[in-house]
């Protein structure tokens, strides 16, 4: 639903760069170049990123009990 803090695998803290790489994906850049540059290399963490379906606006319109 949200990204994760840290890489599962890995640890290292990627919840940080979640907002520029969904910025500069909807702005055209190539997926592969916006993560090279935000310092993503393995690929652990590239899938987390690449994999991630941000359903949080989904499941906040729906009412708590």
């Amino acid at each position: 639903m949200i990204i994760p803090i840290r890489c599962f695998s890995c640890g290292k803290p990627v919840a940080h760069l979640w907002e520029e790489f969904t910025e500069r994906v909807n702005a055209g850049e190539p997926k592969k170049r916006v993560l090279d540059e935000l310092g993503l290399e393995r690929y652990c963490c590239r899938a987390l990123f690449l994999g991630h379906a941000d359903l949080i606006d989904i499941a906040a319109q729906f009412k708590k009990f």
